[in-house]
């Protein structure tokens, strides 16, 4: 098919530009590298991680952490029955995803649950229906892999549907910027401005399913809600400023994403584990030393207002 030779001379075309950066880097950590297994699983991560990074912004801003951790544990039965039928896993999930995440919405329209309620039940029937499936179809390093993540072993395809999943949210979030910041600070303007808010609602929530289905092979269905919290989370302690906030939060991705798969490979660990330790590290740095936000800034403040 034409489009999938664009993506593959697409996908050669990265990896090329991402050698090129590589083979600057000292002997020892450039030389995995040279496999292409190792490229493909470089060129997954930074994908992953820049989409985690751009999402995980609005994720944050509209406390949406549990519909985060909701829709990722939903996409299991998703990829059983994928795995069952023979399909890519990344069909399956995103239309379990999906259906999860419209079936929380009607809960919470519709019946006295509140959100939090339903995205618990959603997702933890969800979850529960898939490790039973999993259980009669599959072994335990199957269930591993989709619950911890194997960037080390992303096929071709994979990363295909991945590439596809990062330009359709780069797109779109670039097309419908305007309408998307206005809903994330102030729902009631948008909507008074006249922008369809639950249609922006639901699209940022596809979007969402999206991005966690297209990392599923990389980080994990467990550890997929850490790349879409953590990096926003802390973007938003070193600015105030949502531009800017975006690029520090694609920034911690892609080198939470890079550090941890070289660290992976270098200490023999699980590279899903080894990804969000990194970002968690990040996090805790700006935690402690933000200029404005930081621990470390607000104990100085305080120390010389005490003093005056």
């Amino acid at each position: 098919m034409p489009q999938l030779e664009t993506l593959a001379q697409v996908i050669d075309g990265l990896i090329a530009l991402l050698m090129l950066v590589v083979n600057l880097l000292p002997e020892p950590l450039a030389a995995p590298f040279e496999y292409r297994f190792m490229q493909r699983a470089l060129l997954t991560s930074v994908l992953v991680g820049a989409i985690c990074g751009l999402l995980s912004c609005y994720v944050v801003l509209k406390r949406w952490s549990l519909l985060g951790d909701a829709i990722s544990h939903a996409v299991l039965p998703g990829v059983a029955i994928a795995y069952l039928l023979g399909w890519p896993f990344f069909i399956g999930a995103f239309i379990t995803g999906a259906l999860t995440s419209l079936g929380i919405g009607a809960l919470e329209r519709h019946t006295r649950i509140k959100a939090d309620a339903a995205m618990g039940l959603m997702f933890t029937a969800a979850f529960a229906l898939g490790i039973v499936i999993i259980s009669k179809i599959a072994t335990s390093t199957h269930l591993m892999h989709i619950l911890f993540g194997n960037v080390l072993g992303v096929q071709t395809t994979a990363l295909m549907l991945t590439l596809a999943a990062s330009l359709v949210t780069v797109l779109t979030i670039w097309l419908a910027y305007r309408p998307l910041l206005l809903y994330t600070f102030d729902p009631q303007q948008a909507q008074a401005l006249g922008f369809n808010t639950s249609f922006i609602h639901y699209g940022l929530i596809l979007l969402l399913t999206l991005t966690i289905v297209a990392s599923l092979e990389t980080v994990g269905i467990i550890l997929v809600v850490a790349m879409l919290i953590t990096p926003g989370a802390t973007a938003h302690l070193l600015t105030d400023r949502f531009p800017l906030m975006l690029a520090i939060s694609v920034a911690v991705g892609v080198i939470s994403a890079v550090v941890g798969l070289v660290l992976s490979v270098s200490l023999d660990v699980a590279s899903g584990g080894a990804i969000v330790l990194v970002a968690s590290g990040l996090f805790l740095v700006a935690l402690l030393a933000a200029p404005k936000h930081g621990l470390v800034a607000r104990q100085w403040r305080r120390w010389r207002l005490n003093r005056v």
